[in-house]
């Protein structure tokens, strides 16, 4: 692929390497920085400050890992996006950072070319561009996922010509396809090399995984709308038999304690990061696996019967919503639930597990587990004092109105709420990218549509479970997971050849949280009308999808996200809708016990700093949407209705 140099370009990248030793933690430039010619700036240094800045600083995580990715793929309770809202200054600034990790790899490229020209360029330089070509189509791709159309030249100096989300899709896979054809692996990786690498040490089989298994995400994104494009790129890439299939494939950058692009994504503490609904709706009854077999003793007295669904709370918890555990505060801990879920979150008043979290430590937030609900009109209630520790509740984003006020449990969330495990919280694990068991649940799907993948989809499907149990140590409930035939909250069990469909219901027991009274109730599976119409809870698309989802958290909530806006899988509940919400208005009163595609966030809006800069190029970027510059405006490959 040839790149256009300029002058200025050239001084750009001279300048960038200038600065370069400041801000990477790798080897340093061993010539002065103020001295470098155009020789001595290397390749390698832009892919690496691209990857680096990539993983994103703490001022961009926050906006655009945690409060836009994680709360639209619903990893964990929020409001903003999950009920249409937006923020122009966080867009703004993530438009900004990702502009400057894409100018990052393409002066990698640039730099590649000049080398050529005037013969500097090393044996692995050839590699080096084709690592810079993979690596740009990620970034391209996360831009394209978030907005829809984007310029595909641009971020190198030129003024950006947009292109639909068709085009850029076409080019990436085309990218793809080109640059890992052209990667020799035998090519000697020299030490200093290797150390400009904080992904894969320039390992280039792994660069060839890496890009393979990206044009299987990519084609799979667009096998509802462009079936037979998706079939023949999903097909060549498997041919390759060069894909993420173990662990040590996976793409992942190591984190670090600090403020700068290799601190944690999820390190903040004033994000709480409480459990979702619709995450906890899909983990518990999910797998057959139950609470006593995963923890100790002394939780067992916590531990309630499995068809107990809590204390019914009317006056303090929001009904108007499809999630099935509506009204109810559950008082304990579950009796079966997914092994993974114990290891992604933590169990409130756990303290002195190796899970629990006390972000924010500047406040007693999560250590405190004593509330007390205020009385409610209507409900013949005194204040009720309630203990969270050792419970598992959740509660739905969107509007309590006047129940969201006597909430506390929802309004402080965290120590009440399970929250995001310690591992995820300082800076000390890896950013995963891209991990096997994906791989393999994109061949399980590819199966299912009848592609040709090497392989069956039930063997995909359990391949891709067992990697991801590998990887949080539960490994030793593996086989009798992948056997169970228990629903969760939404009617899905874990078994691939079970497909059979749950009922409509069960009858499922519970207390009155003002009387003490037990009583029984009817408690609904959910109706997830944007999948097949909601007729289908159980079957083999659902499984998958569910356990990719399951997998991909938290390190992918953007895939997260990408799938529910393609499939409407896995169910996400509608948020609640006690008064009506401004940035979703068509969720009523009227509907809200069944789903529709204007119910989540589709896109970001483009940022304002594009229309003022671009106007023309903002104009021709809202043109190739097929609709208006909004939220709630699908993508091209998309569910449209």
């Amino acid at each position: 692929m040839k790149t256009k140099l300029t002058k200025l370009t050239i001084a750009i990248a001279l300048a960038t390497a200038a600065s370069f030793s400041s801000c990477s933690k790798f080897d340093e430039i061993n010539t002065n920085p103020t001295q470098a010619n155009e020789n001595q700036v290397q390749v390698e240094y832009f892919i690496n400050n691209s990857i680096i800045a990539a993983q994103q600083d703490p001022h961009i995580a926050e906006r655009v890992f945690v409060l836009y990715w994680k709360a639209a793929g619903r990893q964990h309770l929020s409001g903003g996006i999950t009920s249409g809202g937006y923020n122009d200054d966080w867009t703004n600034d993530y438009w900004r950072y990702i502009s400057e990790w894409l100018n990052h790899a393409n002066t990698a490229l640039q730099i590649a070319e000049m080398k050529v020209v005037n013969g500097s360029a090393q044996p692995y330089n050839n590699n080096l561009t084709q690592v810079a070509r993979i690596w740009r189509a990620y970034l391209m791709s996360e831009l394209a996922d978030n907005f829809g159309a984007i310029p595909t030249e641009a971020f190198a100096g030129q003024n950006p010509e947009f292109k639909s989300t068709q085009d850029v899709y076409y080019f990436l896979l085309a990218e793809l396809k080109d640059a890992t054809s052209k990667i020799d692996a035998n090519i000697t990786r020299p030490d200093k090399l290797q150390n400009q690498d904080p992904a894969y040490k320039y390992d280039w089989d792994k660069w060839i995984r890496y890009g393979n298994s990206m044009r299987l995400r990519l084609a799979m994104r667009i096998a509802e709308v462009d079936a037979n494009k998706a079939k023949s790129e999903f097909e060549d890439a498997v041919a390759s038999n060069k894909l993420i299939t173990t662990a040590d494939h996976n793409f992942k950058v190591a984190e670090r304690p600090g403020w700068d692009p290799l601190s944690g994504v999820m390190s903040r503490e004033w994000n709480g990061q409480v459990i979702s609904t619709a995450l906890n709706n899909i983990y518990v009854g999910l797998g057959g696996v139950k609470s006593e077999d995963q923890l100790g003793d002394q939780y067992h007295s916590a531990i309630k019967p499995e068809n107990y669904i809590g204390k019914r709370m009317l006056g303090h918890y929001s009904t108007r919503t499809n999630d099935p555990t509506a009204g109810y505060f559950f008082d304990g801990l579950p009796n079966i639930i997914d092994p993974r879920a114990y290891k992604t979150f933590y169990i409130p008043g756990d303290i002195n597990s190796n899970t629990w979290s006390n972000y924010p430590s500047y406040t007693s937030d999560a250590s405190t587990t004593q509330v007390k609900f205020p009385p409610v009109t209507g409900f013949n209630t005194d204040t009720i004092r309630i203990d969270t520790k050792f419970t598992w509740s959740t509660a739905v984003s969107g509007d309590f109105g006047a129940k969201g006020a006597v909430n506390p449990i929802r309004s402080i969330q965290v120590g009440k709420m399970p929250a995001l495990a310690k591992t995820y919280r300082t800076s000390n694990s890896s950013r995963i990218f891209f991990a096997s068991w994906e791989t393999y649940f994109l061949l399980a799907e590819a199966s299912l549509k009848g592609w040709n993948t090497g392989t069956t989809a039930q063997a995909a499907y359990e391949n891709g479970v067992k990697a991801n149990f590998d990887y949080h140590g539960v490994s030793q409930y593996a086989s009798a997971y992948l056997n169970s035939e228990t629903y969760n909250r939404v009617g899905t069990s874990v078994k691939f050849t079970h497909t059979t469909e749950p009922g409509a219901s069960r009858t499922m027991n519970y207390v009155d949280g003002y009387t003490g009274v037990a009583g029984t109730a009817t408690i609904q599976y959910p109706v997830n009308s944007i999948y097949k119409n909601g007729t289908v809870r159980n079957d083999a698309l659902t499984k998958i999808i569910t356990q990719k989802y399951i997998a991909n958290m938290p390190w992918l909530p953007l895939e997260a996200w990408s799938d529910h806006r393609r499939l409407g899988l896995p169910f996400f509940e509608n948020p609640a809708i006690e008064n009506p919400l401004p940035n979703l208005p068509a969720l009523t009163t009227a509907n809200y016990m069944t789903n529709q595609i204007k119910f989540f966030p589709q896109r970001l809006k483009y940022p304002s700093s594009l229309m003022n800069s671009d106007k023309d190029g903002y104009d021709k970027a809202v043109s190739l949407l097929g609709g208006p510059d909004a939220v709630l405006t699908p993508l091209w490959w998309a569910k449209q209705n």
